[in-house]
């Protein structure tokens, strides 16, 4: 029987992963510029679009685990950059109020995720943008076991 080789350089996932990669330290080089880190960011876009949410609605949001958002807030707390409060008919529940600071820095990262838009947007014409963003949401409901439904 034959051993079947991988061609490493025709791997997409290896070439996803190599994207995922760059992309991570080129929005942590940006976000640096607003003292807020490339994962905080993310917190404060959901709550940009609801405030007050709940610590585990958040985690569900970011698809991440519950101890890893909770980590995310302490640093945020400490930061200055979230409230957490306990709910009232929910002890074991918090919800994440955006603060002030959290809020006045609001306009300097949507300038520098503009900015990082621009550039991954350059390499593409405007036709790949759409296949390329039509492609990046269903290989990610396949990885979130979400089946996806072609379109006739």
């Amino acid at each position: 029987m034959q051993e079947k080789k991988i061609v490493w350089d025709e791997m997409l996932a290896l070439e996803m992963s190599r994207t995922s990669t760059a992309f991570r330290s080129k929005l942590e080089r940006q976000m640096l510029k607003s003292t807020v880190h490339g994962g905080q960011m993310f917190v404060l876009l959901e709550l940009w679009k609801k405030d007050g949410l709940r610590q585990v609605d958040l985690a569900e949001r970011l698809g991440v685990s519950p101890p890893t958002i909770n980590k995310m807030i302490v640093g945020m707390v400490k930061a200055k950059l979230v409230l957490n409060e306990k709910v009232e008919d929910d002890a074991r529940s918090t919800r994440i109020f955006l603060t002030h600071k959290s809020n006045g820095l609001r306009e300097k990262i949507e300038e520098l995720w503009e900015d990082l838009e621009t550039t991954c947007r350059s390499a593409l014409t405007e036709p790949e943008r759409y296949m390329l963003m039509d492609m990046l949401v269903r290989i990610r409901a396949k990885l979130n076991g979400i089946e996806v439904v072609e379109e006739d």
